[in-house]
């Protein structure tokens, strides 16, 4: 299931064929559509078509370009629909100096009133930024106390916008020009953009993508946009849906997310199997406790499973390229499982990596790396920091002063017996890189830079 965060099928564009342009949007797998809108009256019709439909949902708001012509009996009147049962953000508002079709000071004011609607009634906002984003992030300052949640939609801007945008802590959507053959500038400055707070949309009618330009856009077009988001981050389709469809939820309450923690989970054609949320590990890095989530993916196991229940979960392992040991804790805290499960997938011929802290060694109480001899082709080990002292700083080891040093031997040990070894650190402020990258070298080991913050 996918989710437009963002249409307009109130206009009347749609008005001929409503119903067969929501029926190609089911077909596509357009689960949601939030319907935003632009001034009083299509606020009114986008609730109307929310109670209509039961996968509409409603945004509510007056768009820049209309600011100065909003009486305060308009503005009173929008305000008392923002207590609709399916209106889920307030917007589309914020600023256009593009078309300047409202004063500067016009669309300031009535911004500035939407943000004060939107934080009063704990809904996030929808915003337009078009050729005004200094002025634009300016304003998003003087509400960030109230860490008030929201989305640059259609965004257009460069990569410090996008940067300062993500400091604010809003989402960012990309609609069809993400796709032209002109919009390649937008494309490095998606890459720039954590997928983790991606939206989709298409803002139709408007704004279709490469294949349908020219034509009247609708949700169903998300079909032409997801793939080129998938070449931007290197993730599959899949991915994508699933991520987005996840961020939607966490930013506007639509859909349903998983409740149960995956045994086995599929990011690009790499399947990860969950053993276990134990770690001998309390990474300040690390957020399995708060929220266990990783490329959509919910990884909070109510119970570790049996060796069978994770075969079961596995399935037909054949279409994945490779098998990752790789869930929300340390796989090697069920040493005698991950054994097993190896043992299964290497009867059916598939590469097998380990990412692993590292000590093995000191949670199994003896070397353990031949007993992964044979079984893992390449093994990942999470050095984090360049002394034992910053060490058990950032990752506060339950074996203390011991963990360091182990961490070391058992890179040690892995190049005599697994054919591909990596030490990889997260890049936290603070942490010598270079330094990880020589302790790597000298240990003949690879070397991998994860990006903080960065999962999957």
């Amino acid at each position: 299931m996918i989710i437009d965060t963002h249409a307009h099928l109130d206009f009347p564009d749609y008005k001929p064929d409503l119903d067969s342009v929501l029926s190609r949007a089911k077909e596509a797998h357009v689960g949601y559509i939030i319907n935003v809108g632009t001034g009083l009256s299509s606020s009114r019709k986008c609730i109307a078509l929310a109670n209509q439909f039961q996968n509409i949902y409603a945004s509510i708001g007056v768009h820049p370009h209309d600011a100065s012509k909003v009486s305060e009996q308009n503005w009173l009147e929008l305000e008392s629909l923002v207590k609709e049962s399916k209106v889920v953000a307030v917007g589309e508002t914020g600023l256009d100096y593009y078309r300047n079709r409202s004063p500067h000071e016009d669309q300031q004011r009535l911004f500035r009133k939407h943000l004060t609607l939107a934080k009063a009634n704990n809904l996030p906002v929808i915003i337009h930024c078009r050729d005004a984003s200094s002025d634009c992030l300016k304003i998003l300052e003087e509400y960030k106390n109230g860490a008030l949640p929201g989305v640059v939609h259609c965004f257009s801007g460069n990569q410090e916008m996008a940067e300062k945008c993500l400091e604010l802590g809003l989402y960012i959507s990309f609609a069809g020009p993400i796709t032209y053959s002109n919009g390649k500038n937008l494309r490095d400055v998606a890459r720039f953009v954590p997928v983790e707070r991606l939206l989709l949309e298409t803002d139709s009618p408007f704004l279709s993508p490469q294949p349908k330009r020219g034509e009247r856009n609708e949700p169903s077009y998300l079909s032409f946009v997801i793939p080129a988001l998938a070449d931007i981050y290197g993730l599959s389709v899949k991915d994508i849906e699933r991520i987005t469809t996840f961020n939607a939820y966490k930013l506007f309450g639509i859909g349903e997310p998983e409740q149960e923690g995956k045994i086995a989970y599929a990011i690009r054609n790499s399947l990860y199997i969950n053993l276990t949320n134990r770690c001998s590990n309390v990474c300040a890095f690390c957020m399995r406790e708060i929220y266990p989530v990783v490329k959509g993916h919910h990884l909070g196991l109510k119970k570790e499973p049996t060796v069978d229940e994770v075969l079961q979960a596995i399935g037909d392992p054949d279409s994945y390229d490779e098998v990752v040991f790789c869930g929300y804790g340390e796989p090697t805290e069920r040493l005698d499982a991950l054994v097993a499960v190896a043992k299964f997938l290497k009867s059916k011929g598939k590469r097998i990596r380990l990412d692993t802290n590292g000590h093995g060694d000191l949670i199994n109480g003896r070397p353990i790396i031949h007993e992964l001899k044979g079984l893992i082709d390449t093994i990942c080990i999470s050095l984090n920091a360049e002394t034992a002292e910053k060490y058990e700083e950032i990752c506060k080891p339950v074996f203390g002063k011991k963990a360091y040093p182990a961490i070391i031997q058992f890179v040690k040990d892995a190049k005599k017996a697994i054919p591909n070894v990596l030490v990889s650190l997260v890049d936290v402020p603070g942490v010598d890189v270079e330094k990880c990258r020589k302790i790597a070298e000298e240990l003949g080991a690879d070397f991998r830079v994860r990006k903080y913050n960065v999962l999957g």
